[in-house]
């Protein structure tokens, strides 16, 4: 396996590798291109915004400054929002669903790293994928950390750390996040 191939399918890799780090420096060139886009028409912006992200749907926007790590393993569903400032680290894939709105400087992170010393020394990183439903509201500031999967129609309270999944039609606040509000069933019949 190449050290993407082991990236993406949530093993330990060697984020040096010279295939990650050549990605790695596109996706800070397209950034800065993005990033520096604010003052142009939104059409301009959204052309610049497609060329660097793995698939985005119709009349999705996000508003710079937005910061990844790759870039081509996000995928954004139809009338996805992102508002100022959010940080997308992508080791893994991440995908969110159609119709979800996410609040300024919230990060979504399949970034990690392994939690004894002696591996974690060695430099080698690992990840796992995040997926968000569709009609998801994040609040602002939120933090999604790796592996969470977040059901569709639930709300993340703004400065919420995400730790575990969320089930769907589910509010969740706090740090760590935890469930305040499940959707009520619909009545039979």
């Amino acid at each position: 396996m190449t050290e993407r191939e082991k990236m993406l399918a949530g093993e330990l890799y060697d984020a040096g590798d010279p295939e990650l780090q050549a990605m790695a420096q596109k996706a800070g060139e397209w950034m800065a291109r993005y990033n520096g886009s604010i003052g142009l028409p939104r059409l301009e912006r959204r052309e610049i915004l497609r060329e660097g992200l793995g698939r985005m749907g119709q009349g999705t926007g996000i508003k710079p400054p937005l910061y990844v790590d790759y870039g081509v393993h996000i995928t954004l569903g139809d009338n996805v929002f992102l508002n100022f400032g959010c940080v997308i680290l992508d080791v893994c894939e991440v995908v969110i669903g159609d119709g979800t709105q996410i609040g300024p400087m919230t990060q979504i992170l399949t970034a990690d790293h392994p939690r004894d010393a002696e591996t974690r020394a060695t430099g080698l990183e690992n990840g796992k994928p995040i997926r968000i439903g569709r009609d998801v509201w994040i609040g602002g500031g939120a933090i999604i950390l790796p592996g969470v999967t977040i059901g569709d129609g639930a709300v993340v309270g703004a400065g919420a750390v995400v730790t575990r999944d969320v089930e769907a039609g589910a509010t969740v606040v706090g740090n760590p996040a935890r469930v305040v509000k499940r959707r009520e069933a619909a009545p039979a019949g």
